[in-house]
């Protein structure tokens, strides 16, 4: 799927741009790996690091529908991973927001459809599913503009997936990180919102493997949710800073107390397989594929209905133990890339 194809990743700069390309580049062949991104410096810090001859890199935005369609031609794989995902500034600044994540959305789209890339996936998040906050509002929107557009294709090879996971340890912007960094600074206590909450959890490798199978299990129009752990916040703060109290300070504004990934009025149309479930487009497509069987030829069943996929009632919880060997994990990883 991977080998002899051009693969394109938008915000291919960020955390996970680099461990997918490096991913790519290591243990595939790809003819050439394009980065397409706005920040002129970190492509330029890239490309003192990656240096292989596949590489290739376009400053762009996807927000800029001409410049997009420009960089996507003769392109076989489009991962978008390119979004604005801070809750609190999406929350002061909505329209910034809107015009990357639905907007840019729509330019990836026609610029795929156009220049006839075989394959996209596109990444949401766990705050996509019953949103409460503008971010997963229009993640869940950019969500439905790509299992859309597999039907508006015509006979066009473009085929559309969505890759929606949980929180990814260790990664820029995430808890882990801020809770090192005020332990550097000599914090006595470590805030914590609500002892109750708990959190999806996956490391940055274990998402890029995702988003590379799916694209060989892909029929076009599923969204791919993996089976993952979750955690209590409190229980992460402790693997943490063993020795170190906390201070219960509250939910911020547009955080859930638990997160979900498949919401129990999808479960009519969700399967599930033995690593990770399908929620399936809620339209009928004119060519419906048969999404019990994937790519890999690996078969689901239907899930109860009303069933919810949600990282309180989640079977899989870490304990403070395995909460440090996923760190530990997370760690290594991060240092790899």
């Amino acid at each position: 799927m991977i080998d002899g194809k051009s693969i394109l990743v938008t915000g291919g700069t960020g955390s996970f741009g680099r461990a997918f390309i490096r991913t790519l580049l290591t243990s595939y062949n790809p003819r050439r790996v394009v980065v397409y991104s706005r920040d002129e410096l970190k492509q330029y810090e890239m490309q003192q690091e990656f240096t292989d001859d596949r590489m290739r890199f376009f400053l762009g935005d996807v927000r800029d529908a001409e410049r997009t369609r420009q960089a996507f031609r003769d392109i076989d794989i489009v991962i978008h991973a390119a979004a604005l995902k801070q809750v609190p500034a999406a929350e002061y600044n909505p329209m910034e927001c809107i015009k990357t994540n639905i907007y840019g959305a729509q330019n990836v789209i026609d610029a795929c459809i156009e220049n006839e890339v075989e394959r996209v996936i596109a990444l949401s998040t766990d705050k996509a599913a019953n949103p409460i906050n503008l971010y997963g509002a229009t993640k869940l929107a950019s969500d439905k503009l790509f299992v859309s557009a597999n039907n508006i294709v015509g006979s066009r090879r473009t085929r559309f997936a969505v890759v929606r996971y949980g929180n990814v340890l260790g990664s820029r912007g995430s808890v882990v990180p801020f809770f090192q960094k005020l332990i550097r600074e000599g914090a006595t206590e470590l805030p914590v919102t609500d002892e109750r909450m708990t959190r999806f959890w996956i490391t940055l490798q274990q998402g890029v493997d995702f988003v590379i199978k799916n694209l060989s299990r892909m029929h076009g129009g599923e969204v791919f949710v993996p089976k993952i752990p979750s955690s209590r916040i409190g229980d992460l703060a402790t693997a943490v800073a063993p020795e170190m109290p906390t201070k219960v300070v509250g939910i911020r504004p547009g955080e859930k107390l638990h997160e979900i990934m498949v919401p129990a009025d999808d479960s009519h149309h969700t399967i599930e397989f033995k690593e990770h479930y399908v929620i399936t487009p809620s339209i009928a497509f004119f060519a419906q594929p048969n999404y019990l069987v994937d790519g890999m030829s690996e078969r689901g069943t239907m899930v109860p209905e009303g069933w919810e996929y949600n990282s309180g009632t989640n079977p899989w919880i870490l304990s403070v133990d395995d909460i440090r060997k996923l760190l530990d994990t997370a760690t290594v990883e991060r240092r790899a890339i």
